[in-house]
């Protein structure tokens, strides 16, 4: 019973260790801090060990003579050149790879002490903004309207999240927890947009910021609604010259009889004197033919 007592209160104190986690940027070193000398056990003699993922032995240190010997050759060589330990049994990784992201242990004798999860995040590129087709679309609700489709993207990348912002209000995002992934996201802005758009990646330590020059990406939506502008503006002006021609036409069809004589007489008249004298003025007989026209139109749409 006292065997039991004994066992039960030692995992308690060394069974239920919390997990450390710890994040860094990919080629940057990171220390995985522990103090074995405040440990106190019964061995005169304790023997440190550091394992990754629970079943590879990477360091051991001896506390009382301090003897301390690294194997980086495991796992293919994969930590080569790159373990140190301190007198304090911490462990320093350099020049970090993703590969390194795991479960870092500390046992003393048979012991856990220590856990470390460490997350190493590679470096992100930098989003890249294209269009998404060469082509522009209209709006349903306004034939005016051209929008412009967009897509932003990234390669291998991982545990990253890409977004779409206005300003800064969040439009949309997409996230992934694999490695070595690609990833693009869709957007459609309206071409005179005066907005301030951005695409933006980002993990738990780092952002990567890409921002929008719609003027740029979309010139041809912008020509192209430019131009509609333009021919609406000339057909609108048309129509109103057309318009006013008909009343004024109309309204001079419509006077008393005697008065549309007088009237035609007098142009018949003026026309043959202009039309024989020879220093009459160009802009003289362009108005008259012009009148004359305005007339003709009259009879012609009644």
């Amino acid at each position: 019973m006292f065997i039991y007592f004994c066992l039960s209160l030692w995992s308690g104190v060394f069974g239920d260790v919390a997990v450390k986690s710890v994040s860094v940027m990919e080629g940057e070193s990171v220390t995985l801090n522990i103090d074995v000398n405040t440990v106190e056990t019964d061995e005169t003699d304790d023997q440190i060990q550091w394992r990754f993922r629970h079943n590879f032995i990477i360091a051991l240190m001896y506390r009382q003579s301090g003897e301390k010997t690294v194997y980086d050759d495991v796992l293919d060589g994969r930590f080569r050149g790159r373990l140190e330990l301190d007198q304090t049994g911490s462990l320093t990784i350099t020049d970090t790879r993703t590969t390194d992201s795991g479960l870092y242990t500390v046992k003393i004798t048979n012991n856990i002490l220590y856990k470390f999860n460490l997350t190493v995040y590679a470096r992100l590129s930098v989003p890249v903004i294209s269009r998404n087709s060469s082509q522009c679309s209209s709006s349903s609700s306004s034939s005016s309207s051209s929008y412009c489709s967009l897509v932003c993207s990234v390669v291998n990348v991982g545990h990253v999240t890409l977004s779409w912002y206005k300003g800064n209000s969040l439009l949309s995002s997409i996230s992934v927890s694999d490695l070595s992934i690609s990833l693009s996201l869709p957007l459609e802005v309206e071409c005179l947009d005066k907005n301030s758009y951005s695409c933006v990646l980002n993990n738990p330590i780092s952002t990567q910021t890409t921002h929008l020059d719609i003027t740029q990406l979309c010139h041809t939506c912008y020509d192209s609604v430019s131009l509609i502008v333009l021919v609406s503006a000339a057909v609108a002006g048309y129509l109103l010259i057309v318009t006013a021609v008909m009343i004024f036409c109309i309204c001079w069809k419509h006077r008393k009889t005697d008065q549309e004589v007088e009237t035609c007489e007098v142009v018949i008249i003026y026309v043959e004197t202009t039309f024989y004298k020879e220093n009459a003025q160009k802009t003289v007989r362009q108005f008259i033919v012009n009148m004359l026209s305005i007339c003709i139109i009259g009879n012609i749409l009644q």
